[in-house]
């Protein structure tokens, strides 16, 4: 390898480095309910002067899905417009002044404002980062470079487990704030994405952005399909998401395993994660738990950054999903157990913490990252931002009902009937990455392009 390509790779990594505490800041948002649902609840520790119905602090937790969905459709036209770059800045603006809302609230409305502005900085940033590092990344290095945006995503939960259970309201929220104003900052040093000066015609930006990522090489190979890239037709664009073949199964793939990975019931543990230990008998402390589980979903994410390209991302997702089902499922029966009042249950209060980190260790290692790995790879390139919108848009959808509903189902049915149609779900999710997801494994995109191409 040549010392402009070593550089070039370095370079790549340490842009993508910058990209990556978006995906602290992303984690972060995603699990601060976790620990602050707690605070909440007493109002000693809480920033309101009363006291929240259970309604009230379910919605805290799921307004955030709300306004991550129009982010990415207002985001996914101004980034072919404006730029990748000016996109990722306004994520993290947004951000910050969600994080302001939230750490000056003294009433229920700035709580929702503040979480609906924390889904549009999230949800502008989620699906920025994709497409950006998927448009900067070598061949060779792409796949483990988007799988360790999963592995960050998971360090984010692990620092707001880390603050949230042993510092006030403010502080765990004035630490989301710093990293919203680091990300921000951060993304004032990165180049624009070679693919924008692709679709501006600009070649002067296009040589430089290539440089610096040691890929001149591609540069031929860019022009050769810059008719792929081009996008002045917005409408069009559109059009050809649900119309050209390759585009279509595309999206038919991105949004149902999408749907999959929220409907696992991962973010319901996640928001209500306190409440479950409790609801269990659990003999260790839920803060302590939490922690715990972080840790075992960093070493599930560092599972599938060290064996995707290895072992192949359907080979992962198809162990993840059949772990998740099981886990969930025996999830189900233990608290399906202790609602008969089966003697003896009792005696096993540690083991839903056990089965949460085999669940944990399961998602972490495919299902939680491999879903944004193939949408990031599996798009031309003049859809994929809208691709990608559409996909996020309806696993939000989904990630808004199903944390909506957890509450409801628990109270009127138990905790069993909820964790067993999470295990149904993973099921299908197992069943349909092997009947219908590709291996993208050592392929370029416009060999993947090719691949979904083929009837």
């Amino acid at each position: 390898m040549s010392i402009c390509k070593m550089t070039g790779i370095r370079n790549q990594i340490i842009i993508s480095a910058c990209m990556y505490t978006g995906q602290l800041l992303l984690g972060f948002n995603t699990a601060w309910t976790g620990p602050i649902i707690t605070k909440l609840r007493d109002l000693e520790q809480s920033p309101l002067p009363y006291l929240l119905t259970e309604t009230e602090i379910s919605l805290i937790a799921s307004l955030m899905y709300v306004g991550a969905v129009p982010g990415p459709y207002i985001i996914g036209w101004l980034s072919n417009v404006k730029g990748r770059k000016p996109c990722l800045i306004l994520g993290g603006f947004i951000s910050i002044v969600s994080y302001v809302l939230l750490a000056a609230a003294n009433n229920l409305a700035m709580l929702y404002i503040g979480r609906i502005f924390g889904g549009l900085g999230i949800g502008t940033i989620a699906l920025v980062n994709l497409v950006y590092i998927g448009e900067i990344a070598s061949t060779p290095i792409r796949g483990v470079l988007l799988t360790v945006v999963g592995i960050f995503t998971t360090l984010g939960a692990i620092l707001l487990f880390a603050v949230g259970p042993f510092f006030s309201y403010r502080v765990s929220t004035y630490v989301g704030l710093g990293l919203a104003v680091i990300f921000t900052l951060s993304t004032l040093m990165i180049p624009e994405s070679p693919i924008f000066y692709i679709l501006r015609d600009d070649e002067d930006g296009l040589v430089k952005s290539l440089q610096i990522l040691g890929r001149l090489d591609d540069k031929k190979k860019l022009y050769d399909v810059k008719d792929e890239f081009k996008s002045g037709d917005t409408k069009m664009d559109w059009i050809e998401l649900f119309t050209l073949k390759t585009n279509r199964r595309a999206l038919i793939i991105g949004v149902t395993i999408n749907i999959f990975q929220h409907t696992s019931g991962v973010m319901a543990v996640l928001f209500f994660s306190g409440d479950i230990f409790e609801m269990a008998g659990s003999s260790i402390n839920s803060d302590i738990s939490m922690i715990i589980i972080g840790g075992f979903q960093l070493f599930g994410s560092l599972v599938a950054s060290v064996f995707i390209e290895k072992y192949g991302r359907k080979t992962l997702l198809i162990i993840s999903t059949l772990t998740c089902s099981i886990s969930m499922l025996s999830l189900g029966l233990y608290f399906y157990l202790d609602n008969v009042q089966q003697l003896g249950i009792e005696n096993v209060a540690w083991l839903p913490l056990v089965i949460l980190i085999i669940f944990f260790i399961g998602y972490d290692s495919g299902l939680g990252i491999i879903p944004i790995v193939l949408i990031g790879e599996m798009f031309t390139s003049n859809v994929r931002s809208k691709g990608s919108a559409v996909a996020l848009t309806f696993a939000w959808i989904a990630g808004f009902l199903i944390s909506t509903a957890f509450g409801i189902l628990v109270e009127n049915f138990g905790g069993h009937a909820a964790f067993w149609l999470f295990s149904c779900s993973s099921a299908c999710a197992f069943l349909f990455t092997v009947f219908f997801i590709p291996e993208t494994k050592g392929k370029s995109l416009l060999e993947i392009q090719k691949y979904l191409n083929k009837s």
